[in-house]
């Protein structure tokens, strides 16, 4: 077993003390990655305070961390993916059976019998439990890394193992490319990947916020228009104007007005993850033939995509980045949505 170090919650709370544990060895086919950064995503905020326990329940001690970004420093004796000295990256899930159908047509976020998590997970030996990027080092199966072809800096790239491909995916299913209009509903770790990756496919993108101040921001990463939500006249405009609206938005909101803004044919994919259940009009989807989907990240031929796409349009989070003793304060930060627009901790440094 490999020895190694991250950042634990031990109870239902963001109290993160250093904490050691072991890594299982390096087999045939697995990598050693030596961790530069992890991004913080909203859903390690969720887990460490075990706020999805009826669902997805936690279990302590809890290292968080499923947007990593780092160096290969072993291979088994059988990887050809990867060679030591290689940057590679680990998103949401790190195996699956890889017999079911979805595992074979390259989905496997959605294996029949589950994927493993990169974190509060139990491994395929039904035993061993994940430990995620918050932490010095991950072994991982070479079919479940990415290779990172970018040049300089990479923190930015960390978020891109989930933000990137929870946006990246939708986009590419419905096909957005030039010619199109393309709406982006909230502007935050989530929306701002949803914005880059749109204009950089071609679209026509307009950002929809409730907030008037981030216009400034919007039309920096690249929008269009931008329209405040909360005057309904604003909206009324461009009712049957977009091909595609992404909905990034976590906080309670009505998704019948954005359903409006669809032409016939249309499309909206919800992303984020409201604590309400929404209801729709079903008039709103009849008349125009317009279709309300979800979308969950991505298998990993489509990640590998994405990560090459961000890296031939030079695309990245715009992240700020700490130390791992600035995590509590970067919790409360983004549940606040006081970031642009990722938090990103330093652990090569750590």
């Amino acid at each position: 077993m490999i020895e190694t170090n991250g950042y634990a919650v031990h109870e239902a709370g963001t109290d993160f003390k250093s904490f050691n544990f072991e890594r299982r060895d390096v087999g045939p086919h697995d990598i050693l990655i030596d961790i530069l950064y992890a991004g913080i995503c909203h859903s390690d905020i969720h887990q460490a305070k075990d706020e999805w326990h009826d669902s997805m329940p936690t279990t302590y001690p809890l290292v968080p961390g499923h947007e990593i970004v780092g160096r290969v420093s072993q291979i088994g004796s059988d990887v050809t993916k990867f060679k030591v000295g290689d940057i590679a990256g680990i998103g949401c899930f790190i195996d699956s059976c890889r017999e079911c159908p979805n595992c074979k047509n390259g989905q496997e976020q959605f294996c029949f019998q589950g994927a493993v998590f990169t974190y509060n997970g139990i491994e395929r030996d039904g035993v061993t439990r994940t430990y995620g990027g918050y932490s010095k080092n991950y072994v991982i199966n070479e079919n479940y890394a990415l290779k990172v072809n970018f040049d300089g800096d990479l923190s930015g790239v960390a978020p891109l193992l989930c933000a990137g491909i929870t946006t990246f995916s939708p986009l590419r299913r419905f096909k957005v490319g030039p010619g199109q209009k393309v709406g982006v509903v909230g502007l935050g770790g989530l929306g701002h990947m949803g914005v880059k990756l749109a204009k950089a496919m071609g679209a026509e993108v307009t950002i929809f916020s409730t907030s008037p101040k981030k216009e400034a921001d919007a039309k920096s990463l690249g929008a269009d228009h931008f329209v405040v939500t909360s005057d309904p006249a604003n909206l009324a405009p461009l009712t049957g104007t977009f091909n595609f609206i992404l909905d990034t938005v976590s906080a309670d909101h009505d998704v019948n007005p954005y359903i409006n803004l669809l032409g016939v044919g249309g499309a909206m994919v919800v992303v984020g993850v409201p604590g309400m259940p929404n209801t729709v009009h079903n008039l709103s989807l009849i008349f125009g033939n317009k279709s309300l989907s979800g979308s969950l990240i991505g298998g990993i031929p489509e990640t590998q995509e994405m990560l090459d796409f961000c890296a031939e349009h030079n695309i990245v989070s715009d992240v700020e980045v700490i130390s791992p003793e600035y995590i509590p304060e970067a919790y409360d930060r983004t549940v606040k949505s006081d970031v642009r627009y990722r938090f990103v901790i330093d652990m090569k440094n750590a």
